[in-house]
């Protein structure tokens, strides 16, 4: 069994970890509550781009889990803070409409973009948007990925993400987009500052044994899969990533810390 009696902060993803779309995993709200009793630092960090941050935290909330706003890190957020950085940017936004009203400082163009930012649009995809996007790359334009997830679960099962939207553009204009989110060492940099911890101290828990777990290995934080979620067994086996534990849900990962 690894070691885990230096851990003094966790990580855990949201969707498919907490909950699957609008139902909490059995357990999950009294885990987070034991451990945020014992003392343990707590930080939620997602992928998820149809929520802007204020309704990510009302959604958490409804659910009865306990998590203030400023807990919440959430890839849309890292893509607004790197926008921030630029010199009065303007963007498309492929972003879903509540996301959007987090980005409405900066000026937009669906043809003249300096950075396009993509997100989770669902069923909004067309060959004509792709086009618009490649001709706008094409013409020195930037795309800026808030992930690229393979697929995500939902309450109707598996659905794929934007991943191969965001590789097809890549390979189309022949560039690479900015990834901002899991598995981003960048990302996972800005939540251990936030902590105040060290990577050494801190456990990422997912279901994507990619994003994750092998994203928050490759930044020396270990990494608990969990069998919840996405998390399919065959998928699991066939990557190069070794989770530091596997649990079958949350609601167990009380009892290993406290093995430890």
């Amino acid at each position: 069994m690894a070691d885990f009696s230096t851990i003094k902060g966790i990580m855990f993803d949201l969707d498919g970890v907490l909950y699957v779309g609008n139902t909490p995993v059995e357990g999950a709200i009294d885990a987070v509550k034991q451990l945020r009793k014992v003392g343990y630092v707590c930080r939620f960090v997602t992928n998820t781009s149809t929520l802007s941050l204020a309704s990510l935290q009302k959604k958490l909330s409804g659910l009865g889990f306990e998590v203030d706003q400023s807990e919440i890190f959430s890839a849309p957020q890292a893509a607004l803070h790197l926008l921030k950085q630029q010199d009065n940017p303007i963007c498309r936004l492929l972003l879903a409409e509540d996301v959007k009203r987090d980005f409405q400082q900066f000026q937009q163009s669906d043809t003249d973009a300096q950075w396009i930012v993509i997100g989770d649009i669902g069923n909004t995809w067309t060959y004509a948007m792709l086009n618009e996007v490649f001709q706008c790359v094409m013409g020195g334009g930037k795309l800026l990925a808030i992930h690229k997830n393979r697929f995500w679960q939902t309450e109707q099962g598996l659905q794929m993400d934007i991943g191969a939207f965001i590789d097809g553009l890549e390979y189309a204009t022949n560039t690479q987009a900015t990834m901002i989110g899991k598995p981003s060492a960048d990302f996972f940099s800005a939540v251990l500052a936030d902590m105040q911890l060290t990577p050494e101290q801190v456990l990422m828990i997912g279901d994507d044994i990619d994003a994750d777990v092998g994203g928050a290995q490759a930044s020396k934080i270990r990494g608990v899969l969990v069998r919840t979620g996405k998390y399919r067994q065959a998928y699991a086996e066939s990557s190069a990533v070794q989770p530091n534990a596997t649990l079958n849900s949350i609601a167990d990962l009380p009892a290993l810390l406290r093995s430890a």
